[in-house]
C-alpha cells in the first residue's frame, strides 16, 4: 500500500477511478485537518465521501454551467433526478427560509430534446434533471436537504447530462413538451427519471460520430474488463439487483444467465410470500432511509419516531428535521427498552422505530425480538438498517416492517458506485398500508449507468462475504490479544452477541466491520499512522479501509458522542479480501509502532 497513490491526501480510493466512493486521508493529522477545513487537505480533494457532504466535482461543474445559463452570478444550484425530489427540496427551503420570495428559489426542469433533434436514431438514453436555483448566501439551507435526503443526482448522471447540456441537447422543459417513451418492466415504467431504449459500449448516441468517443484515463480504467456500459441492459440489471437483495439470486454469472436461473431457496429471506417485488431501489443508502421515513409519514400520519441505538449521523437528523421529532435512545440498552415500554403503556404513540443491526461503530446488536413484540402490541413500524450485518450473515426481515441498506458498501464492494434499497416485509402488520403507499409514492431514481455497474459488482457477493467474515475474525483476534488495545468492538465478542445470534443465518458470520480503542490518543495516532491499509471514509470495500471514524463523523459533537460510549480516538476497520496472513502482518506491524 505504501506506493499506492490512494495513500496520498485527497486521492480517490480506488485510485484512477472517476466515481470512487472513498478518498484518501492517510494520517490522523489529515483527518483532523479535513474536518477543520485546512487548505492543504481541502485543495487536494479529488473526491469525497459521503457524497452528500462532499459534492462531486462533476456535479459542481454541471451546476455551475446551469446557473450560468438559467441563473445569476449570485446564485447557486443543486441538482436532483426528478421534479418531485426538487419540489421537496423547494418545500424544505420555504420552511427554512420563509423570507425568500417565490422567484428567489425556483425549480428548472431540464429534459432532452427529441431524438430526431439530437441523434436522428432510435438509440437514445433520455435523462432529465430538476434544478433548484437559490441565492448563494442560502447555500447551507439547500445543502442540508441534499445531505440529509441523499436524493441528489449521481456523478455519472452529472457527466452524462453535462455532455448533453454543453451541446444544447438538454433544455428547459417549458421549451420541450413532447412526451417521452419508457420501456422495461412494468413497475419501473411509472414515475421514472430515466428512460432506456438503447446504448452501445459506453458511448451515448448523442455523441456518436462527433469525435467525442475518446475516454479519459479514469473512465477507461473503470470500464475495463467486462465493465463496458450497455445501457440497454439497465432495466434487467435492476431486476437482477433486486433478486440479489431478495436473496433469490446468488450465483456469480452474467446478466443474461442470471435472469433465467431458478430461485435460490436456501438463501432467500425466510418470510413467506416475499419476492423481489417487495424490493425498491434508491440512489443512495441515505435516500432509502429518508424515503422510508417520508413514506411512513404519508402512510401513518404525523407521529414522532424512535431512534434506538447510536445511529448514523443523518438518520437522526432526518427524523428530527423532516417530521414531528423523535425519541432518542443512544445506548440501545435493555433499560432503554424498559423506558420505551413504560411510555407506550402510558399511551404515547409513535410512527416507527429505526435501528441498525449491528450498530456502527460499536457493533452492538439490538434486541429485535423484544422490539418486534412491542411494535405489534403498540402499533408502530420497525425499520432496520442491515448495511453492516448484510442479509447473508443475518436475517432481520422477520422482525421488521422495512429493511433498508446501503448498496454502496459491501453489496457493491468495488467502491465506485452508489445505491440503496428498501424492502417490505409481506408478513408485517403494516404491510398492506405500506405497500399501497409505497406503490403510490415510489420513484425509480437510480441512474442507469450506476445500475449497470452495481449489477456487475454484486455478482460475486456471496464468496466475498464469506472471505471478509474470515479475515475480520483474524484481525479481531490480533487486536484483542495486544495489551495496548483497550477495547475491540465486534459482534462475535459483544455483550449483545445473543441478540446477533438470534438473527444469524446457519452459515452466517459476524461481518467485516470492527473497531478498536486505545489507552491514549498517542497510542491511537501511532497505530493509525503506521497502519499500511487504505485509509478513508466508507466501509464494505473489497480492500481493507481504516479511519478514525468518530473524528470524521462527529467532529463537531465529540462530547455528545462520548456520552454514549463512542470514544473520540476510536479507529474503525472495514476488512477486505486481502490474504489473511498479509493482513495479520500489516496489523501486527502497526501495533509494534505503539510506544512501549
Amino acid at each position: 500500500m505504501a506506493a499506492d497513490p490512494a495513500n496520498d491526501v485527497g486521492e480517490s480510493i480506488p485510485a484512477m477511478t472517476a466515481h470512487a466512493v472513498s478518498v484518501s486521508l492517510p494520517t490522523w493529522k489529515s483527518n483532523v485537518a479535513y474536518e477543520e477545513g485546512e487548505e492543504w487537505v481541502i485543495s487536494k480533494m479529488k473526491t469525497g465521501y459521503p457524497r452528500r457532504f462532499f459534492i462531486h466535482k462533476s456535479i459542481q461543474k454541471l451546476a455551475a454551467a446551469i446557473v450560468q445559463k438559467y441563473g445569476h452570478p449570485s446564485e447557486g444550484a443543486f441538482l436532483f433526478p426528478s421534479n418531485a425530489v426538487a419540489s421537496r427540496c423547494l418545500a424544505f427551503f420555504n420552511r427554512q427560509a420563509p423570507q425568500l420570495g417565490p422567484q428567489s428559489v425556483r425549480v428548472v426542469d431540464l429534459v432532452p430534446v427529441t431524438p430526431a433533434a439530437s441523434s436522428g436514431t432510435a438509440e437514445e438514453v433520455s435523462p432529465s434533471i430538476s434544478v433548484v436555483i437559490f441565492p448563494q448566501e442560502n447555500f447551507s439551507v439547500a445543502k442540508a436537504y441534499w445531505q440529509h435526503s441523499g436524493d441528489g443526482i449521481s456523478s455519472r448522471r452529472a457527466d452524462y447530462c453535462f455532455n448533453l447540456f454543453s451541446k444544447g441537447l438538454l433544455v428547459d422543459r417549458r421549451k420541450q413538451e413532447e412526451p417521452r417513451m419508457c420501456k422495461g418492466p412494468k413497475r419501473y415504467q411509472k414515475k421514472t427519471s430515466v428512460d432506456i431504449t438503447g446504448h452501445s459500449n459506453g458511448v451515448d448516441s448523442a455523441t456518436k460520430g462527433t469525435g467525442d468517443e475518446v475516454q479519459d484515463p479514469t473512465r477507461f480504467v473503470e470500464e475495463r474488463f467486462g465493465r463496458n456500459l450497455d445501457l440497454s441492459l439497465a432495466a434487467n440489471a435492476k431486476l437482477a439487483i433486486r433478486r440479489r437483495i431478495a436473496g433469490s439470486l446468488t450465483a456469480d454469472v452474467g446478466l443474461t444467465e442470471a435472469l433465467t436461473l431458478e430461485r435460490d431457496e436456501e438463501r432467500t429471506r425466510k418470510v413467506a410470500g416475499f419476492s423481489e417485488d417487495d424490493v425498491y431501489l434508491y440512489p443512495t443508502g441515505m435516500s432509502s432511509i429518508f424515503n422510508s421515513h417520508r413514506t411512513l409519514l404519508a402512510a401513518r400520519g404525523e407521529l414522532k419516531s424512535i431512534i434506538f441505538g447510536f445511529p448514523y449521523v443523518d438518520t437522526l437528523k432526518i427524523v428530527q428535521k423532516f417530521g414531528p421529532g423523535c425519541l432518542f435512545y443512544g445506548f440501545g440498552s435493555a433499560e432503554d427498552l424498559d423506558d420505551l415500554e413504560k411510555r407506550l403503556e402510558g399511551g404515547e404513540k409513535y410512527l416507527a422505530l429505526f435501528t441498525e443491526f449491528p450498530g456502527n461503530p460499536l457493533l452492538k446488536s439490538p434486541d429485535l425480538q423484544r422490539i418486534r413484540t412491542l411494535a405489534d402490541t403498540y402499533d408502530f413500524a420497525v425499520v432496520i438498517d442491515e448495511t453492516v450485518g448484510n442479509f447473508l450473515n443475518v436475517n432481520v426481515l422477520p422482525y421488521s416492517d422495512v429493511v433498508v441498506s446501503s448498496l454502496t458498501k459491501v453489496f457493491s464492494g468495488d467502491s465506485n458506485v452508489m445505491g440503496g434499497s428498501a424492502i417490505l416485509n409481506p408478513k408485517g402488520r403494516q404491510f398492506q398500508v405500506l405497500k399501497k403507499t409505497w406503490e403510490a409514492e415510489y420513484e425509480d431514481n437510480h441512474w442507469a449507468e450506476d445500475s449497470v455497474f452495481l449489477e456487475r459488482n454484486s455478482r460475486d457477493f456471496v464468496p466475498r462475504i464469506e472471505r471478509i467474515n474470515t479475515n475480520a475474525e483474524a484481525i479481531c483476534d490480533v487486536l484483542r490479544a495486544h495489551p495496548r488495545v483497550k477495547q475491540v468492538n465486534y459482534p462475535k465478542y459483544s455483550p449483545t452477541r445473543p441478540f446477533y445470534d438470534q438473527c444469524r443465518n446457519p452459515n452466517g458470520g459476524y461481518g467485516g466491520l470492527l473497531s478498536a480503542t486505545f489507552y491514549s490518543t498517542a497510542d491511537a495516532v501511532a497505530f493509525f499512522d503506521h497502519l499500511d491499509t487504505a485509509k478513508g471514509p466508507s466501509l464494505g470495500t473489497n480492500f481493507t479501509l481504516s479511519s478514525p471514524y468518530v473524528i470524521l463523523a462527529h467532529y463537531s459533537e465529540l462530547d455528545w458522542a462520548a456520552s454514549f460510549g463512542v470514544e473520540t480516538d476510536l479507529v474503525r476497520f472495514s476488512v477486505g479480501l486481502e490474504d489473511a496472513k498479509e493482513l495479520v502482518d500489516t496489523f501486527e506491524r502497526a501495533l509494534r509502532a505503539i510506544p512501549q
